[in-house]
């Protein structure tokens, strides 16, 4: 079974290959850059950058599966409007492949997509697949607008597709919100995170990885959507004073409260931000569990402290 992972130079792609490697399938690696090393990878083919232009077929061609990880989660302030490139990146190029690999015979199509796409926070209950779609950030509508187009490639062919969502996802090698927060708690500044008792899910790489296995083979993950994490829900102000216990660092918590802190961060036009530190968001994996038989194998503890134990 030949495997084609886009993203393959990613905080995701490269754990999944590894992953996938041990597991004895055979890998093929998608890259921006010819030349570029995958560990893992038994083929490596470049694809360019990502967009309308993007040529799959040579990437798609004699491959059962697919998984795509690959696309822009960020985009500087002085790009200006953020949707066109999101658009472009993560909804156009994720169609085309689509197109490509339906048209090479592939048998099944993971799609990563986002738990973005039901919205920034969960209120008091839990996200789950049944959740309404409502993306509130540009980049959560590409990802929506891309499992649409997706669905509509899979909707009458033999390509099965498969829709996971995760939430945050940390690890060694973590970017974004996490390694931002990595940092601040690293550097022993005074931090106003005191005072916060929300609750919030989020996945390892390790268990997601797991998970994203598991789909390309179970017959029952065919044309589903899951939203996946791990058991624990944890609120900030416990996962700061986890990481700093991690670093051997004594935080500084002040103990500001949260309203007050979320509230200065949408006005200062930072949403996103203030739901993230602060709103509640968790995820019911019930789906996956019952569809699946799956649990996470390896508690978020463990996987917390894998990141630092070579520090």
């Amino acid at each position: 079974m030949t495997i084609l992972v886009t993203g393959a130079t990613g905080f995701i792609g490269g754990a999944l290959i590894a992953e996938l490697a041990a597991r004895g399938l055979t890998v093929r690696a998608a890259v921006r850059n010819p030349g570029t090393d995958v560990a893992g990878a038994a083929e490596i083919v470049a694809v360019g950058d990502l967009g309308a232009e993007t040529d799959w077929t040579e990437a798609v061609a004699g491959c059962e599966a697919v998984v795509h990880l690959a696309g822009r989660a960020h985009v500087l302030k002085e790009s200006g409007d953020p949707a066109p490139l999101f658009q472009a990146v993560n909804r156009v190029a994720a169609r085309r492949l689509g197109e490509a690999a339906r048209a090479a015979g592939v048998r099944r199509f993971v799609f990563v997509s986002s738990i973005g796409v039901h919205g920034l926070e969960s209120g008091a209950g839990a996200i789950s697949e049944a959740s309404p779609v409502a993306p509130e950030t540009p980049y959560a509508q590409s990802k929506a607008d891309a499992e649409r187009d997706l669905r509509e490639i899979c909707a009458d062919g033999p390509m099965a597709l498969t829709i996971v969502r995760p939430p945050l996802v940390y690890g060694p090698g973590a970017r974004g919100n996490f390694a931002r927060l990595v940092k601040l708690v690293q550097s022993g500044l005074p931090l106003p995170l005191g005072w916060v008792n929300n609750r919030r899910s989020m996945v390892g790489l390790e268990t997601l990885v797991d998970f994203l296995a598991l789909c390309l083979v179970h017959p029952a993950a065919a044309n589903q959507a899951f939203v996946v994490a791990d058991t624990e829900v944890t609120s900030t102000t416990e996962l700061v004073r986890t990481l700093a216990r991690l670093m051997e660092k004594r935080p500084l918590l002040l103990p500001v409260p949260a309203s007050w802190m979320a509230a200065a961060a949408r006005m200062a036009g930072r949403k996103s931000l203030a739901e993230g530190l602060f709103g509640d968001l968790v995820v019911d994996t019930a789906h996956a569990r019952a569809a699946l038989g799956w649990a996470p194998q390896c508690p978020q503890i463990a996987q917390l402290a894998r990141m630092f134990s070579t520090r």
